[in-house]
């Protein structure tokens, strides 16, 4: 496979994989987005950066990553006027940890207003002394429904978390789920869009079947 680097660029500069134009990074800001490049790398997956409305075009799948608060990244996001056009994408749309959270309605961190493109809610871990918070390791993952999304990847396979605020567990987006003193989603989706709470880039080989995957939706 042929690795794309692209670091200070929006223009795709390899041939597709998989059939699509590749994967559009929406860049608002919210932490470093290296450890992802870097898998996408690895990976042999072309990738741009989108700062612009008129980027989207480039690309047929797209990554909104994101780490830290919640409330601040979307503050990022509204800044970058994108929103309204993120919440019109028709193609496969990965939110990564924050980016995840950023999906739904509401978060209590900063208790804020969040894209509501998926109708749940993003909630603190309750202080319990026999669970830290915030939730940082490695913690089995569990499919609640079938998806191409995690295709070759075992049931209870384990994938890498740092977090301290959860989506909460809803059957009807709820992909995939994981326990940590409460049961939550640790993966959603609804149409074109998902939403991971682990990091794939930092989860070995089934985060990067992970990524692989998505490249391929």
């Amino acid at each position: 496979m042929t690795k794309i680097k692209q670091e200070n660029t929006s223009t795709l500069k390899a041939p597709p994989l998989g059939g699509g134009g590749g994967i559009g990074i929406i860049r608002y800001g919210a932490g470093n987005i290296f450890s992802l490049t870097a898998a996408l790398e690895r990976l042999g997956i072309p990738y741009g950066m989108i700062e612009h409305e008129d980027d989207f075009e480039k690309y047929d799948r797209y990554i909104i990553p994101g780490v830290g608060h919640a409330g601040a990244a979307m503050g990022k996001l509204e800044q970058t006027g994108l929103v309204a056009k993120i919440k019109l994408l028709n193609k496969p749309t990965l939110g990564i940890c924050v980016g995840m959270q950023l999906l739904t309605a509401y978060s209590e961190e900063g208790d804020s207003d969040l894209l509501n493109i998926i109708p749940v809610k993003t909630l603190k871990f309750a202080n319990n002394t026999a669970f830290k918070v915030p939730h940082t390791g490695w913690n089995q993952v569990f499919p609640e429904k079938e998806n191409p999304l995690f295709k070759n990847i075992p049931a209870g396979s384990h994938f890498y978390f740092v977090h301290s605020y959860f989506i909460e567990y809803n059957n009807a987006y709820t992909l995939s789920s994981t326990d940590y003193s409460v049961k939550f989603s640790a993966s959603i989706w609804h149409n074109n869009f998902y939403g991971v709470q682990f990091h794939p880039e930092k989860s070995g080989v089934y985060g990067e079947t992970l990524l692989t995957n998505f490249s391929k939706l």
